[in-house]
């Protein structure tokens, strides 16, 4: 299907549907910066900015497990606006009052919401979507992700009062619901959830769990505590906004390279390569603080690796199974183990942020060895078995696995890269790469 073609028959008629996520991604990533902003501002202490961020969290996990039934009973088009008014409630909520209990339940709230959305938003586009242009999709659902949330963090540029901030985020979630309620797209019927199952993950792809933990921890680290040391460092929030953008922008331009080079030369070296590029970037970022220009420099790279961990994971279990054979029930374990990575991180940076910055950045290099150490030595899939990188989104719904074109065998023969012949060496069969 040629470019013309591919946006005037698949693209064009769900384009309210990207738009939508475009104006829910904008908000997301300006709120997920901000509150820990506003909470470093009026004195809380890091655990406790800790706490409140990893509730957002637990609301994610949640909706992973009991969104769908609220979904399959009333459908998507009543189910998105129910999720919208919780949202835009939790948001106005933060106006009302101040007090860190009652902000934390408000994240959870926002969490839940925000993550049933996208498992909205996914099923739709799934559903809109064929085999022969599912992956193009699924790439443009990820740009629009990327650059919609880095512009969110841009937004926090603008000088005003905190409460529009909230009021800013309200407007963008209704904007998002506006678009799907007058919507024509007919509504999906919805698949049952696979169950998930860690323990036959871990048997089948253990490096693709341990890189979706690892993954989830950078990700959901990245969004809640940095902004607050970065903000304790530079004192200035236009610092934070151009910190975050340029590491997400950073993210968004590695995605397709490093897919390139994983299935070239497999996950496993990637995520290896993942591992240990951020483990030396985040000692840098420990060590070059006074430079501002360098720290964005440093966070650029950053994002070029952090955000590629779960994408590479789940390329590496796919690896493992027969023609996307469990693909989906994989896939959605990976993705909850991501989510708890995700919330586990926050509880542990904001600890050990309040002791120094220098313990802040050295867990995630721990953490990042770790991943990158354990990808080392993990068994070597031959290249013939290799499957095909998919990139996805920085957040993802329990949908998302529906959308993965290697579903679909015919597409990833077409897309597997032409591998050369060669005449294994003695080296290479004593010293497998």
């Amino acid at each position: 299907m040629s470019t013309t073609v591919f946006f005037r028959q698949a693209l064009l008629p769900i384009s309210s549907l990207f738009i939508s996520i475009a104006f829910l991604a904008t908000g997301y990533g300006m709120l997920m910066t901000y509150i820990g902003l506003y909470l470093t501002q009026a004195g809380l202490s890091e655990m406790a900015i800790g706490m409140i961020n990893a509730a957002f969290f637990l609301g994610a996990l949640l909706a992973a497990v009991f969104s769908q039934k609220l979904i399959v009973n009333v459908g998507h088009a009543r189910s998105f606006s129910a999720f919208s008014a919780l949202m835009v409630m939790a948001f106005l909520g933060h106006t009302l009052h101040y007090a860190p209990w009652l902000w934390a339940l408000l994240r959870l709230a926002s969490g839940f919401a925000f993550y049933a959305l996208l498992i909205v938003l996914e099923s739709w586009l799934n559903e809109k979507s064929s085999s022969d242009d599912r992956g193009r999709i699924l790439a443009v659902y990820t740009v629009i992700f990327f650059m919609a949330t880095a512009i969110g963090q841009l937004l926090l540029t603008i000088n005003i009062a905190p409460h529009l901030v909230f009021v800013l985020g309200s407007v963008l979630v209704l904007a998002s619901l506006f678009l799907v309620a007058i919507t024509r797209i007919s509504q999906p019927v919805l698949q049952p959830f696979e169950r998930y199952s860690l323990p036959k993950v871990l048997h089948i792809a253990p490096l693709a769990l341990i890189g979706s933990l690892v993954g989830g921890f950078f990700v959901g680290g990245f969004y809640t505590m940095m902004p607050v040391l970065v903000l304790k460092m530079y004192q200035q929030q236009s610092v934070v906004a151009a910190f975050m953008a340029i590491s997400i922008l950073g993210g968004l331009l590695a995605q397709w390279p490093v897919g390139t080079l994983s299935d070239r030369y497999g996950r496993r070296k990637l995520l290896a390569w993942a591992g240990l590029f951020s483990a030396a970037v985040c000692l840098l970022l420990a060590l070059f603080t006074t430079n501002v220009w360098l720290f964005y420099l440093l966070g650029f790279l950053l994002g070029t690796s952090l955000f590629c961990i779960y994408p590479l994971s789940v390329a590496r279990a796919n690896d493992r199974l027969d023609h996307g054979k469990d693909l989906v029930e994989v896939s959605r374990s990976l993705l909850f183990t991501y989510g708890i990575g995700a919330f586990l991180a926050p509880l542990l940076l904001g600890a050990v942020l309040g002791i120094s910055h220098g313990l802040f950045f050295t867990v995630l290099a721990v953490a990042a060895l770790l991943l990158g150490g354990y990808a080392l030595t993990a068994e070597r899939i031959a290249n013939e078995q290799l499957s095909v990188f998919v990139a996805v989104p920085a957040a993802s719904g329990a949908s998302l696995a529906q959308m993965d074109p290697r579903q679909d065998e015919q597409w990833v023969e077409q897309h597997k890269p032409d591998y050369p012949e060669k005449t294994p060496s003695a080296a290479d069969m004593t010293n497998p790469n």
